[in-house]
């Protein structure tokens, strides 16, 4: 298209992910709350990386040929990087098995596109050796990162159907950071690359909104607790953090406290550790001007 090598597909992807990332940038502009900045961050990658993949190579480049694919591989990897990242702070994740951090699975991928693609591209000159070089092992590596990832995730047996939609959701966008090295070797098919990868931007924008509608459904829940906030929030004498708005994450807690769960069960259904809850409830807590437990759920256990 254009005179360019972007293919129709990658370019539908380009415009609708485009028109998600501006409707999304009006909410936070809207609403003045900075609970999908992260969203909006991995919007804004995936606009880069379809229109850097779909529209490099082209003629004309500044610079060698190979400087475009440092481009669009940096820009992919980037992403991928991105992707995790996201899903480690929607779970709580620190750290996987394997010392898989964050920090360190950047720098893995980072060094292995130096040795296993730079270097050997500026020894045999052939951008399809290199690419094979790189794109084998790491489809391995990835694929054993997806199922460490969902073995930490998975739990048939979880009643809560909203975290067991973010799951399956979550699975997806994994499973296309698993493919996509795959899709690298095989060649330059943008109607399979990009249509894997906009997958799971999709899979997370359907967790986002997904989150929408649970917030609805169990606003009443919430009723005191945002009560709380309009009618104190003039009071204060002095900024305190106590009194800011709760996150995402913390709603989800606010909300399974005040259905009564344990913070074991609220751990088991997030997938969190006991003490992780223990630590949100005490933000919460807080936050909204309460000692305990008990007495969270005495002031904001009833809507009036």
């Amino acid at each position: 298209m254009f005179g360019t090598s972007i293919h129709w597909t990658t370019f539908f992807y380009l415009l609708v992910d485009t028109c998600i990332v501006l409707f999304t940038l009006y909410l936070v502009a809207k609403s003045k709350r900075n609970g999908l900045n992260r969203f909006l961050y991995l919007g804004c990658f995936f606009v880069t990386y379809n229109a850097s993949g779909g529209f490099l190579p082209v003629e004309g480049f500044p610079g060698p040929e190979i400087v475009q694919y440092i481009i669009t591989y940096g820009v992919a990897i980037t992403l991928c990087v991105y992707i995790v990242f996201y899903l480690y702070k929607e779970y709580d994740i620190i750290v996987l098995k394997f010392h898989s951090s964050v920090k360190n699975l950047a720098l893995i991928t980072a060094s292995g596109f130096i040795t296993l693609y730079l270097i050997p591209y500026f020894l045999t000159s052939s951008l399809q050796t290199s690419r094979l070089l790189f794109t084998i092992p790491f489809s391995f590596l990835a694929f054993i990162f997806l199922l460490i990832f969902y073995k930490r995730i998975s739990n048939p047996t979880n009643p809560n159907r909203f975290i067991i939609r973010r799951n399956r959701l979550s699975t997806i966008s994994v499973s296309a950071i698993a493919l996509l090295p795959i899709c690298t070797a095989i060649g330059d098919y943008q109607w399979i690359t990009f249509t894997v990868m906009n997958s799971a931007f999709f899979s997370i924008t359907s967790m986002e909104i997904d989150r929408h509608l649970y917030f609805l459904e169990n606003k009443n829940k919430m009723f005191e607790v945002f009560s709380f906030y309009r009618e104190n929030k003039e009071k204060l004498l002095e900024p305190k953090l106590i009194y800011q708005s709760l996150t995402r994450r913390e709603i989800e807690i606010a909300i399974s406290i005040l259905n009564r769960n344990t913070y074991k069960e609220i751990g088991q259904s997030f997938f969190i550790a006991e003490r992780t809850v223990s630590k949100h409830a005490s933000n919460i807590f807080k936050k909204t001007g309460v000692k305990n437990r008990i007495e969270f759920l005495k002031r904001f256990g009833k809507k009036k």
